[in-house]
């Protein structure tokens, strides 16, 4: 897990800890940005509209990333009913996230492609990479349809009313749902997340990340 790193090899840790702090703060700041645009200020009374990591960090939740490799941050408090539009509100809101960790790899995608064409430092390659590929995960396992995550905010969104009986059983299991899938099927979505790094990063940095970590 990444607290190996912290005396066997610091400037990895400090990789994974910058990524994370960025990923997860835009992650946040981006949910709650879109909720108070969308008319309701629950998130900006709670400080939430900020990119000060602090707002956003959940103690037990850091800790357990940098132990088991597995965390979150504190959820964006909102309240549907002050939306505007009440029934793709949320979505917008849940949607927000992932998609704000696209664009933070996209654009570290890009730097990356330029410092492997210019040889640029092994540090910055190696730093720009993991910030690709944890924002990568954050997306893509953040759209997962199963509550708590936001892909379960999505999938309620666009279910018809006649499916309610769904999203209550979804949501009375999800967090067993949860972690079954952390535990058994994990795997499948890795394909995913390795092959969307290295189309983002390009192959020469995704080399790099590769020999970095044992790949």
């Amino acid at each position: 897990m990444i607290i190996q790193y912290l005396f066997s090899d610091p400037f990895i840790f400090f990789a994974w800890a910058v990524a994370f702090l960025i990923g997860l703060t835009i992650h946040e700041f981006s949910h709650a940005l879109v909720a108070y645009k969308l008319g309701d200020p629950t998130a900006k009374y709670a400080g939430r509209i900020t990119l000060n990591p602090l707002a956003h960090l959940d103690l037990f939740g850091t800790i357990l990333l940098f132990v088991v490799g597995f965390g979150w941050g504190k959820p964006v408090p909102f309240n549907p009913h002050n939306l505007r539009d009440q029934k793709y509100g949320p979505l917008l809101i849940a949607i927000a996230g992932p998609l704000s960790n696209l664009v933070i790899a996209f654009v570290f995608g890009l730097a990356l492609r330029f410092f492997v064409a210019y040889e640029m430092a092994f540090g910055l390659i190696l730093l720009f990479s993991v910030i690709v590929f944890l924002n990568i995960i954050l997306a893509v396992f953040n759209l997962l349809p199963i509550p708590p995550l936001d892909g379960s905010k999505i999938l309620f969104a666009i279910l018809p009313d006649s499916m309610n009986d769904l999203k209550i059983t979804l949501e009375r299991y999800g967090l067993f749902i949860l972690i079954f899938f952390l535990f058994f099927l994990l795997p499948i979505i890795f394909p995913i997340i390795f092959n969307l790094s290295k189309l983002i990063m390009g192959q020469g940095a995704f080399n790099v990340f590769l020999t970095t970590f044992g790949g």
